[in-house]
């Protein structure tokens, strides 16, 4: 596969999360951002897979995970319903 077949996970959103380091739209630290256009296709596709696990540990697989990790429940009272007059 020539280098030039593997696309960037490049989306235009492009800003560094400080304290990951990494580009908040493609996942890629700023080292694999710089040497993206150097890289040949093996080294691209390993960034692409390293992009697609980070990816996967940075969201909750499902609802248990979301709140285990504080996130509120989907309820009237955690959009910010009143329902003490109810």
């Amino acid at each position: 596969m020539n280098y030039n077949e593997v696309p960037s996970p490049c989306i235009n959103v492009c800003k560094i999360d400080e304290p990951t380091q990494r580009c908040i739209g493609c996942e890629r630290t700023i080292d694999e951002i710089t040497r993206w256009s150097r890289m040949d296709s093996d080294a691209r596709l390993a960034v692409l897979d390293d992009v697609v696990r980070r990816k996967q540990q940075a969201r909750p697989k499902n609802r248990s995970d979301q709140e285990s990790a504080g996130e509120q429940a989907d309820t009237p009272a955690a959009k910010g319903t009143n329902n003490s007059a109810l």
